[in-house]
């Protein structure tokens, strides 16, 4: 078995309904899959589940077993650090506090969360209110990293080009903690020429950000056009982006041993699986 540096890592937002960390490793096994993305809690809110009723140990062994690794952890879409409403900013506050300690309870490594949206106040009240958050969060003592997800540029949200995340993360006091994760949808609908130049949009992300910042890869076809700024995820191979692309990407040297996470509609994530890694299908 290759190193996990050295391997492709491909899974998909899976379920934990039921029995919680347990359920999400059983669907992950079904799609022949070595990683996963899950939500702890509902994103319609209401008080989140106790993370000890997660059947954290049985998941960790079964995962042991078949050699599953770095599963990611998204936050509510609920949360928005961006707001300036202080009510919606201080749950936003909360809840990230409150899931960094559920994840760390997983030992999980990455928890990606979307910046945030400015509700009219403009791009940059909402990047130094993400910071303010953030500082008010972090201590440095975080045995995980925050992912900050490109964004598609659609309504007041934030983060959609690398240097509005680069702006964000200028600003935190533990910039060690903060990693990103990008959204092939998300990036070629804001206008990143993914399809035509994904080295391009890698060497841009380098110069930018760092490589190294690199965590998490949602990996999605899209519904709109390029340059839409219309955030539709589409079926793997049934979008503006294609399945040729999409298979450079997710066997691109730079996201060996990166989760590389599908969050596609349908429920097709078995067969798209076996597409984008050239897997003969199985029952």
């Amino acid at each position: 078995m290759p190193s996990t540096e050295d391997r492709i890592l491909l899974g998909a937002n899976v379920s934990v309904a039921k029995t919680g960390l347990l359920a999400a490793v059983e669907e992950t096994l079904s799609y022949e899959a070595n990683t996963y993305m899950i939500y702890t809690r509902s994103n319609r809110g209401g008080k989140a589940r106790p993370i000890t009723e997660f059947h954290r140990d049985e998941a960790l062994a079964l995962m042991a077993e078949h050699d599953i690794v770095d599963p990611v952890v998204h936050l509510s879409y609920l949360v928005n650090l961006a707001s300036p409403k202080p009510e919606t900013w201080d749950y936003g506050v909360m809840v990230l506090k409150e899931e960094i300690e559920r994840v760390e309870y997983l030992g999980f490594r990455y928890i990606v969360m979307h910046p945030g949206s400015h509700v009219g106040e403009g791009e940059a009240y909402a990047i130094e209110r993400i910071a303010e958050a953030l500082n008010s969060i972090l201590t440095g003592e975080e045995k995980l990293t925050i992912c900050l997800e490109t964004m598609a540029g659609d309504g007041s949200k934030v983060g959609n080009s690398l240097e509005q995340i680069a702006e964000i993360i200028s600003r935190v006091k533990h910039q060690d903690k903060l990693g990103v994760c990008i959204d092939t949808c998300h990036n070629y609908s804001y206008g990143y020429d993914i399809v035509n130049d994904f080295d391009g949009f890698l060497h841009h992300f380098d110069e930018v950000l760092g490589l190294d910042r690199l965590k998490v890869a949602h990996i999605n076809d899209s519904k709109t056009p390029f340059n839409s700024r219309k955030d539709r995820h589409a079926n793997i191979g049934e979008g503006s982006i294609g399945l040729e692309a999409l298979k450079r990407i997710v066997h691109h040297e730079v996201l060996r041993g990166i989760p590389q996470i599908l969050e596609t509609p349908e429920g097709k994530y078995k067969s798209e699986i076996d597409l984008l890694l050239d897997r003969t299908p199985t029952a």
